[in-house]
């Protein structure tokens, strides 16, 4: 049994009480002094005993009251502290002022194969033989560095423990693992990018596509999305990724053309330590590595050097690269995806992109169509991203007018959905009215229209010409998509003899 007996503080008391016990030839497991507290714990004691152990007890001075307990506080610290770091995924491990491992998680006791690496040094656990020296020297005070245990790399994070007095009497080392630091960073940067309903539109194109999507996003293998600049390739990429059984893994995306060929090299691969000048000692995992069992992404993949795709094809072939100015070999499951508006098969002809890389990364392809071939999801995307810039801007929501509607839907869009969402930021910035207006979107700034049947684009005799030309391109465009009156006017959100009447102005039918 386990009592706890409560008292008044005073010298000896401790001792009193215990001789009671001895008295009574009680053997004693364990004793635990909290003032006001005593725990004992006294197996022999049955619950029947118990009150005539009180009474013996409450004659001692200063003792107030005994009562049965179910576990000594020290015993029931150490289960949930047990419990507590059994539960963290990455392995930590506790160690003296020599640097001897006192405590170890199973996270711990897994990366060490399984044995307790309570008792040993870490020269006995860590691949590095003068990690040891630098910690203890330093008072385990290092920046976070890369290590090998068993030969799996780890990122070394230490926390010195200080007692009183300000000395360090040891140090909580805690490892994390590549994979481990990918998820974590993957979810932060990805955590609102939402999957195939991010994907804004209702057209016929963009229905096609998501179905397509939705198909290839659970096949793993690799995906290549081709599509202009703007199009929105790289939300295709999400949705695939979170529509896959790679949903719960890291993603990461790196653009090919925004690093030059080293940098874009440690990025994706990562790089060993002393690999260059500037490196972070003891190397860093590039995005594959961070990415184990997820999804990297790779934007604008006809920009790569001819060095990489050698380097990336290896990869493709087996799944396994080295870091540079690394030796050892490292294998991985990722899937790519990759995106270019570039046309590759003519960059093969020309002998500046490999073969053999594109018949790698072409084995599953998603063309994304341009905002001009599905002029009917213009104005959902432009009151979606109006909603969005009125909350970005704190301002009162705002409205488009009929004849911005019309501008909107007849200009070009040559940068497509990334244009149309800047135009729209840049119009709520601008308008100072509760209505959006075609002088508020400057769609003159953006790109200057292909001068149609031969007319001169900068000849506008009124601004009531200028509606209707407008106009009638709006309607020649939609018509196509919706061949009659009423079709055309439920989607334009007015009547249908309305409608009737333009097109016969117009002489479209």
């Amino acid at each position: 049994m386990r009592i706890a007996v409560h008292f008044a503080d005073r010298v000896g008391i401790a001792q009193e009480v215990l001789a009671q016990l001895a008295g009574r030839a009680l053997n004693v497991t364990a004793v635990e002094v909290d003032p006001p507290h005593i725990y004992i714990e006294a197996p022999a004691v049955a619950p029947a005993e118990l009150a005539e152990l009180r009474a013996q007890l409450l004659g001692v001075a200063g003792v107030d009251r005994v009562e049965p307990v179910a576990m000594l506080p020290g015993a029931q610290r150490r289960l949930y502290l047990d419990a507590l770091l059994d539960a963290q995924p990455d392995p930590i491990l506790a160690v003296d002022q020599d640097g001897r491992v006192v405590v170890a998680n199973q996270a711990a006791r897994a990366a060490c194969g399984g044995e307790s690496p309570v008792g040993n040094t870490l020269p006995g656990l860590i691949d590095d033989p003068e990690l040891p020296g630098e910690l203890l020297a330093s008072n385990y005070r290092l920046p976070v560095r890369e290590v090998l245990i068993r030969g799996e790399p780890y990122l070394l994070e230490s926390k010195p423990l200080q007692e009183s007095g300000g000395q360090v009497a040891g140090a909580v080392l805690m490892l994390h693992t590549p994979s481990r630091l990918g998820e974590r960073m993957s979810a932060l940067q990805n955590y609102d990018a939402g999957g195939f309903e991010a994907i804004l539109g209702d057209s016929p194109a963009i229905a096609q596509l998501k179905q397509r999507a939705a198909r290839m996003a659970m096949v793993d293998a690799p995906l290549l999305i081709t599509g202009e600049t703007g199009t929105g390739k790289e939300l295709l990429a999400h949705a695939c990724h979170a529509g896959s059984g790679r949903r719960q893994q890291p993603f990461f995306a790196l653009n090919c053309a925004a690093l030059p060929e080293n940098l874009a090299e440690a990025e994706l691969f990562g790089y060993a330590a002393g690999a260059f000048t500037g490196a972070l000692r003891g190397g860093k995992p590039g995005l594959l590595e961070l990415a184990d069992g997820g999804t990297v992404f790779l934007d604008e993949i006809g920009e790569m050097s001819p060095y990489l795709q050698a380097k990336l094809l290896r990869f493709l072939n087996d799944g396994s690269f080295r870091r540079v100015g690394g030796e050892r070999e490292i294998r991985i499951d990722v899937r790519i995806i990759s995106a270019t508006h570039r046309a590759l098969e003519g960059m093969v002809s020309d002998g500046r992109f490999r073969q053999d890389l594109l018949f790698r990364l072409n084995v599953l392809n998603l063309h994304v169509p341009p905002l001009r071939e599905r002029p009917g999801d213009i104005l959902p995307l432009a009151r979606d991203f109006l909603a969005r810039a009125c909350a970005q801007a704190a301002r009162p929501a705002l409205r488009l007018s009929p004849a911005a509607a019309a501008a909107l839907q007849a200009n070009p869009w040559i940068g497509n959905v990334r244009q149309l969402q800047n135009v729209i930021f840049r119009a709520v910035t601008i308008c100072e009215g509760r209505q959006i207006d075609v002088a508020d979107l400057e769609l003159a700034h953006e790109a200057d229209p292909v001068p149609e049947d031969g007319d001169d684009s900068g000849a506008v005799a009124s601004l009531e010409q200028a509606v209707a030309d407008f106009e009638r391109k709006l309607l020649q465009r939609l018509y196509r998509e919706y061949p009659s009156s009423r079709r055309l006017a439920r989607r334009l959100g007015t009547s249908h003899t309305a409608i009737a009447a333009r097109l016969r102005r117009y002489g479209i039918s």
